[in-house]
């Protein structure tokens, strides 16, 4: 009898061992791939003529490509936070860059709300979850949340700060730290440090790779620069300037996925391909798309998304399920076995629909943006008004319906994005059910999220 029960539990301690290695194997590798600036458009794959980027062409046709993908946010600190937290803006207050008093006073009719600058400790990160079950985090590039991500789950940082921009993508680098080569282009210089972490670390390993590119200062790459000065302008894109940083990071992102195949351990790293924002108008522009960086038209929040993970994600796949970056949250914790739930995220598990399992389900977006933007270029610009890319408002897309709302004058705009993705016909008369239908999903957001709603007249405003 004794011999039996031994035996018994030998088979049970050899069943459950077999299966936590099992389960190892299986937890996935993480990588995020968050450009900055990068417009919808700014990409082979989603079109461009003018920009060439053959390593993220080949990523796309690799995995599952979302047609209708968006930032939570149209510009970096917000959009970067909420992807961190999986929470909306109106959670963690983070609006902007710095001051919210953006623009001069006296064409600001409210008062807006304060801006926090340094996301809170009290939300938990991808990073801090996944440190938790054994992942080796590891940060690179842009932060921009506080002064270093090693406080908010990543065990290694390269090159991160609060800074949002480099003072320059050429030796010294100005505000960024990393150890580059006497002329070494910065987005390289970074690619080194995260090409020697894949190279040494363990799996499974969370790596956030962030470049500074593409934001500005556009400082070109060179010897790249004839080649696209010789290129014929294409729908509002001709900046040659420009086009060798997206070059540049194409080409950094081939030598990250090439050593992730020559390491054998591509085919089981999920990876999430995006940008923070829409690409900066007047540099480059989103045709058909309206505006830019900063605005809530779809120029400044549309932007591309890749999901590649083999054997998990359909290659040559596409989807055009509405999704945004708070959807990361729950999504990459989900591939890992991690139950999100206790962390209460805003944001919509995006296994099933990579999995080919569902396609469509009916839920709406939000955008928040209680203060006041000013524009970069007021005789050159697809805002509003030409003062403010973006003035105090709210937006909701629902299905093919998207409304803004702005808190000055209670103004509204509806379009129907199947048939007018450049914004260019305002349908809030015609259509007063789903004007009412949309604004009453707003208000009810703003309650639930308990959005600060600007509402106090600014004694400087001067009437235009």
């Amino acid at each position: 009898m004794q011999i039996k029960v031994t035996t018994i539990l030998l088979l049970i301690t050899l069943l459950l061992s077999s299966c936590d290695k099992n389960k190892d194997i299986q937890r996935p590798n993480i990588v995020i791939i968050n450009v900055d600036d990068l417009g919808w458009k700014d990409l082979g794959y989603t079109g461009s003529h003018y920009y060439e980027t053959p390593n993220i062409d080949q990523l796309s046709r690799s995995g599952m490509v979302f047609t209708n993908g968006y930032a939570s946010a149209a510009n970096c600190a917000p959009s970067r936070a909420s992807l961190m937290t999986g929470k909306w803006s109106t959670r963690h207050g983070i609006y902007t860059v710095a001051s919210s008093e953006r623009g001069e006073s006296r064409y600001r009719k409210l008062i807006p709300t304060k801006n926090i600058i340094t996301l809170s400790k009290e939300f938990p990160t991808i990073a801090s979850i996944l440190g938790t079950k054994g992942y080796t985090t590891c940060h690179s590039g842009k932060w921009h949340l506080s002064k270093s991500p090693l406080d908010y789950g990543f065990d290694i940082n390269i090159a991160g700060g609060h800074n949002g921009h480099p003072g320059s993508y050429y030796p010294p680098y100005g505000n960024v730290k990393v150890n580059g080569d006497p002329g070494q282009y910065l987005t390289d210089a970074i690619m080194a440090d995260v090409l020697q972490f894949i190279d040494t670390v363990k799996s499974p390993f969370f790596l956030y790779y962030a470049p500074y590119a593409v934001h500005t200062p556009i400082h070109p790459v060179t010897k790249l620069v004839s080649k696209y000065q010789n290129k014929p302008e294409w729908q509002g894109q001709g900046n040659a300037d420009y086009a060798t940083m997206v070059e540049n990071l194409d080409a950094n992102i081939g030598q990250l996925m090439s050593l992730l195949d020559g390491r054998d351990i591509l085919k089981n790293t999920l990876i999430v391909f995006t940008s923070d924002n829409g690409g900066l108008y007047g540099i480059t522009k989103q045709k058909p798309l309206r505006a830019g960086k900063g605005s809530y038209y779809e120029g400044g929040i549309r932007v591309p998304y890749i999901f590649r993970w083999d054997g998990k994600i359909k290659a040559g796949s596409k989807n055009a399920f509405p999704i945004t970056n708070i959807d990361l949250f729950p999504t990459l914790l989900e591939s890992t076995g991690i139950d999100a739930a206790p962390y209460i995220p805003d944001g919509l598990n995006l296994m099933p629909f990579l999995r080919g399992e569902s396609e469509h389900i009916e839920r709406p977006l939000y955008w928040h943006f209680p203060i006041y933007l000013q524009a970069y270029n007021i005789h050159d610009n697809e805002n509003r008004d030409s003062l403010f890319r973006t003035r105090p408002g709210s937006v909701i897309r629902k299905g093919k319906w998207k409304l803004h709302y702005y808190f000055e004058d209670e103004g509204i705009e509806l379009y129907n994005l199947e048939e007018d993705i450049a914004e260019g016909n305002n349908l809030a008369i015609e259509n007063p059910e789903k004007t009412k239908e949309l604004l009453l999903l707003l208000k009810d957001w703003w309650k639930t999220t308990n959005a600060p709603l600007p509402a106090d007249r600014n004694p400087e405003f001067e009437l235009e």
